[in-house]
C-alpha cells in the first residue's frame, strides 16, 4: 500500500522544477568541484509543500543510487537522530553495527538509574538518574568544559579544573566508570563513531543523502551539533560524498551558519503560482472552472490545501458558501459521512497508529471496517508519516481542531477523555509489573503518559494542569529530551484547546530548555514557582533540583533543597541518600552513613538504599559491613551486576583476589560487555601475574569503547606496571587527547616520566594534575618526593 501511495503522490507532484533541477544537477558535480553544494536548505511557511519537496528530493537521490535517511520531529535528541539514521541504513543493507552497540550501551546506562550510582573512583561516571545533569545540569551550570556555543566563553584554566571536578562529583554519586564520558558528553563519544560508520558502510556508494525535515521543531537541539558535524571537524570528517538537506519554516541562524554560505543552497518556498496550482488540479481531474476558482480562492494556492481540496472536489463540485474555510469545504466535499466523521475524529490525537485511530472514532465513524478506513486516511495528502505512525499537517489539523472545539464543547471534552483513557490503558500495559519509580524511568511508559496528559489537558485544561505539572520533576530527572517532550505536550494542548495559560506555560518551559547553560535548573525553578504544586510535587521538584546541584558540586545549595524536600515529605529514602552522597563526596563518611541509615529505615522496595550504603562503607574501608550490604542487595536481586562488582572490589581490598575474580566472572556472565568489570578484572589479573588474561580484558574493553579515555589510561597503567614506560606514556598521551582534564592520567604519566629520568616532565605533569584537583594528596606527595630527590 505504501508503494502505491508513494507512486500516486509522485505522479501528482507539480511545481518546484527549479529546485528539483538544482538538486539533481548537484549529483553531476564531484565533491571537489567548487560548484558542488553539500547542504540544501528548504524553508517557507507551513503548508507550502516543504515535506512534499523533501520526499521528491529523496526520490531524486535514490535515482542516483544514494543511500538515504530522513529525520523528522518524531525525535527529541541527537542520540535519537542517530538511532533513526542507523535504522534506516540497516533497512538498506548497511547496518551501523559499532554505533548500534554504543547506542545500546548509552540507553542501558541511562535507564539503570540509581542502581548503578556512586562508585567513588575518579574515572567513574553518571548513572541514568543523572542524565538531567550529565547533559543539561552539569553543562547548564557551567561545570563541563566548553561545548558548542560555550566554547571560548570561560577561562581555559577554569574549564580544566571543571573537568576534574565533574569527574569527582560524578564519581561521588554515580558508579559506571566506562560511562563518564558517554553520559557526561554523549555527542563527543557517539558522533565520531557515527561518522566512522558512515565512512565504512558507504565507501562503495556513490552518494549519501541525509534529510532533516520539520527543522523548526528539531533545530533547537540539533542545530549546533549538525553545524559542527558539517563544518567544524570537531567530531571527524563526514564522507565527501555526503549531501544534507534541512527543511523548516525559518532561515538558518546567521551567527551559526555564516561560515557555511559557500556550502549551502537555499530553496525558499512560497505558495504555488496560479499556473502551478491549476496544473495540480488538472492532474487530479479538477477541471470545472467554477470549482477551480473556488479551490484557488479557498486555498490561497497553499500547496497542501490545493492538494487536499483537489482530492475531493471532483466528487461533489463547488459549494456556493464563500465563508467556508478550506477544511470545512474539504469535509463538505467528502460525500461518505463515515469517512467525513473519521477525518475529523482522527485530527484529535497528535499522532496516529491504527489502535489510536480506532480509539479516536466516535459512533458516527465506527460503522465501517476500521482497518480499511485507516488505510483510506493514510492516502490523504495532508496525512504523512512512516513506520506505522502518521500525523496530520498542521495547516489542516489546526482548523479541524478549532471547528470541533467551537461546534460542540461537550463532544470535544468527551472525545479527549476517551483518548486519555485509551492512552492510560496503554501506559499501564507498557510498564506492567514495574514499581512506580521504575515506570518513570521507562521510555515506553513516558510516551503513553505524555499522550494521556495531552488529552486530559485538552478536555479540562485547568483541572488537569496540576497533575501535568507534577510530572515535570520526573521529566527533568530523565534529561533534556524528556523535559522537552513534556513541555511540548503542555504547549500543544494549549494551542489545541485555545487555553493561553497552557500555551504560554509550555512555551516558557521550552524557551528555558533552549538555554544550554542552565535549562534544567531554570525549568525546575519555574515549576517551584507554581501555586498548583501540592506538597508531594513540590518535594519532588526540590529533590530533583538538589540532585542536579549536587552533581554540579554545588553542595550547600543542594543540601538546602534536600532539607526542604524532606520537610515537605519525610518518608522517602531518596533525599536522605542524596544528602549522604554529598557528605561522602566531602569525605565525611560518618555523617554519610547516618543519612544512609535513615534512607534504609524508609526503604519500602528495591535495593538502592542498601547498595549506596554499601558503597560508602567500602570507601570508608569498612569492608565487612560493605559486603554485608552487597549481600543484602544480591539476596533481593541476584543479578544485580553492580553489587557483584562492588563486592568484588571490597574483597580485593581485603586481599581475597580469588573471591573478587569469582564475582567479576558472575557479573560478566550476566553482562558480557560490562566494561567496568572487564577493566577491574584486568587489574586483578595483572596483580596475580596473569598478563595475557589482563590484556585480553583490556583489548575487549577497547573494542567496546574505543574513545573511552579511562580505558586508554588503564592500558597505559598496565604498560607502566610492566616497565614499558615509553609505550605507557604514548597511551597516557592519547587518554589526555580524549580528555585533557584527566588528572589521574597526568599523575601516572608523571610516574612513567620519572622512571625514564625525565624529572622535569614528571613535575610538570604533577603540577597540572594538582591544578585540576588541588585535594589530590597522592599527587602532592609524589611532587614533594620528586622535588626532594631532584638536585
Amino acid at each position: 500500500m505504501q508503494e502505491l501511495i508513494n507512486t500516486r503522490r509522485r505522479a501528482g507532484f507539480v511545481g518546484r522544477r527549479d529546485e528539483l533541477a538544482a538538486f539533481r544537477a548537484n549529483f553531476d558535480t564531484r565533491p571537489e568541484d567548487p560548484e558542488h553544494r553539500f547542504v540544501f536548505h528548504v524553508h517557507g511557511n507551513a503548508g507550502v509543500g516543504k515535506s512534499s519537496l523533501v520526499g521528491e528530493l529523496t526520490r531524486v537521490a535514490r535515482e542516483r543510487q544514494a543511500l538515504t535517511a530522513t529525520v523528522d520531529e518524531s525525535v527529541s535528541s541527537v542520540p535519537e537522530v542517530m538511532e533513526t539514521l542507523s535504522r534506516q541504513f540497516a533497512r538498506q543493507g548497511r547496518p551501523l553495527k559499532a554505533l548500534d552497540r554504543l547506542l545500546e550501551s548509552y540507553r542501558r546506562r541511562r535507564y539503570e538509574a540509581e542502581s548503578a550510582a556512586s562508585l567513588a573512583q575518579p574515572e567513574q561516571g553518571p548513572t541514568a538518574g543523572s542524565l538531567a545533569v550529565a547533559q543539561a545540569g552539569l553543562v547548564g551550570l557551567g561545570m563541563v568544559p566548553a561545548v558548542g556555543a560555550l566554547a571560548g566563553a570561560v577561562d581555559p584554566a577554569q574549564l580544566a579544573r571543571g573537568t576534574d571536578q565533574v569527574r569527582a562529583t560524578l564519581g561521588a554519586r554515580f558508579g559506571k566508570a566506562e560511562d563518564v564520558q558517554l553520559l557526561r558528553d554523549p555527542l563527543q563519544v557517539l558522533t565520531p563513531v557515527l561518522i566512522a560508520e558512515l565512512d565504512r558502510v558507504t565507501a562503495d556508494a556513490p552518494w549519501i543523502a541525509l534529510f532533516f525535515d520539520t527543522y523548526e521543531r528539531t533545530g533547537p537541539f540539533l542545530d549546533t551539533w549538525l553545524h559542527d558535524v558539517i563544518a567544524s571537524g570537531r567530531y571527524g570528517s563526514l564522507p565527501a560524498h555526503s549531501v544534507l538537506t534541512l527543511s523548516g519554516q525559518g532561515t538558518l541562524d546567521p551567527n551559526r551558519w555564516a561560515d557555511c554560505a559557500d556550502l549551502v543552497t537555499e530553496f525558499p518556498l512560497t505558495s504555488f503560482t496560479d499556473s502551478e496550482a491549476r496544473q495540480l488540479l488538472t492532474a487530479k481531474g479538477v477541471v470545472a472552472e467554477e470549482v477551480v476558482r473556488n479551490v484557488l480562492r479557498l486555498s490561497g494556492r497553499l500547496p497542501v490545501l490545493v492538494s487536499t481540496l483537489a482530492e475531493n472536489a471532483v466528487r461533489q463540485g463547488s459549494s456556493d458558501d464563500p465563508s467556508s474555510t478550506a477544511v470545512e469545504r474539504f469535509l463538505k466535499w467528502e460525500g461518505d459521512p463515515v469517512r467525513r466523521a473519521a477525518a475529523l475524529d482522527a485530527a484529535l490525537p497528535r499522532q496516529l497508529d491504527e489502535d489510536t485511530f480506532t480509539a479516536a472514532l466516535t459512533a458516527d465513524a465506527s460503522r465501517g471496517d476500521e482497518t480499511a478506513l485507516y488505510g483510506w486516511l493514510r492516502t490523504l495528502p495532508f496525512v504523512t508519516g512512516s513506520g506505522g505512525i502518521v500525523r496530520y499537517h498542521d495547516v489542516v489539523r489546526v482548523p479541524m481542531l478549532r471547528l470541533q472545539r467551537t461546534t460542540s464543547p461537550s463532544r470535544w471534552r468527551a472525545a479527549h477523555n476517551r483518548l486519555a483513557e485509551s492512552f492510560a490503558r496503554r501506559r499501564e500495559t507498557a510498564a506492567a509489573g514495574m514499581a512506580r519509580w521504575e515506570q518513570r524511568e521507562h521510555d515506553p511508559w513516558w510516551a503513553e503518559r505524555l499522550e494521556e496528559t495531552y488529552h486530559l489537558l485538552c478536555a479540562e485544561p485547568r483541572t488537569a494542569l496540576a497533575q501535568a505539572l507534577a510530572d515535570g520533576p520526573w521529566a527533568c530527572s530523565n534529561g533534556g529530551e524528556a523535559a522537552r517532550r513534556w513541555a511540548r505536550a503542555i504547549a500543544e494542548a494549549g494551542e489545541a484547546c485555545g487555553d493561553d495559560t497552557l500555551r504560554d506555560w509550555g512555551g516558557d518551559c521550552l524557551a528555558a530548555l533552549q538555554d544550554e547553560r542552565r535549562g534544567i535548573e531554570k525549568l525546575l525553578s519555574r515549576l517551584l514557582s507554581r501555586a498548583e504544586l501540592d506538597d508531594q510535587a513540590r518535594a519532588d521538584a526540590l529533590m530533583v533540583r538538589a540532585e542536579c546541584l549536587s552533581d554540579a558540586g554545588m553542595y550547600d545549595a543542594a543540601i538546602a533543597d534536600f532539607d526542604q524536600s524532606i520537610d515537605l515529605v519525610s518518608d522517602r529514602p531518596r533525599p536522605y541518600t542524596g544528602r549522604a552522597l554529598i557528605h561522602r563526596a566531602r569525605g565525611h563518611y560518618e555523617e554519610a552513613l547516618e543519612e544512609h541509615d535513615r534512607a534504609v529505615e524508609r526503604r519500602r522496595h528495591g535495593v538502592r538504599s542498601y547498595w549506596h550504603r554499601g558503597e560508602t562503607y567500602r570507601m570508608a574501608d569498612r569492608h565487612d559491613e560493605a559486603i554485608a550490604d552487597f549481600d543484602r542487595v544480591l539476596s533481593i536481586e541476584p543479578g544485580h551486576v553492580w553489587a557483584l562488582v562492588s563486592r568484588a572490589q571490597a574483597a580485593h581490598s581485603q586481599g581475597r583476589s580469588e573471591a573478587a575474580l569469582a564475582d567479576l566472572e558472575l557479573a560478566l556472565n550476566i553482562k558480557p560487555d560490562h566494561i567496568w568489570s572487564l577493566v577491574r578484572r584486568a587489574r586483578i589479573r595483572h596483580a596475580l601475574g596473569d598478563t595475557a588474561g589482563a590484556w585480553a580484558d583490556l583489548d575487549r574493553a577497547k573494542v567496546l569503547s574505543p574513545l573511552n579515555a579511562w580505558i586508554v589510561g588503564e592500558r597505559g597503567e598496565s604498560l607502566r606496571q610492566e616497565g614499558r614506560h615509553e609505550e605507557a606514556i604514548a597511551e597516557y598521551d592519547r587518554a589526555l587527547e580524549l580528555d585533557p582534564g584527566y588528572a589521574w592520567a597526568l599523575g601516572r604519566r608523571a610516574m612513567a616520566n620519572e622512571a625514564l629520568g625525565h624529572q622535569t616532565q614528571a613535575l610538570a605533569d604533577l603540577e597540572r594534575a594538582l591544578a585540576l584537583n588541588p585535594s589530590d594528596a597522592w599527587a602532592a606527595t609524589q611532587r614533594e618526593r620528586i622535588r626532594a630527590d631532584t638536585p
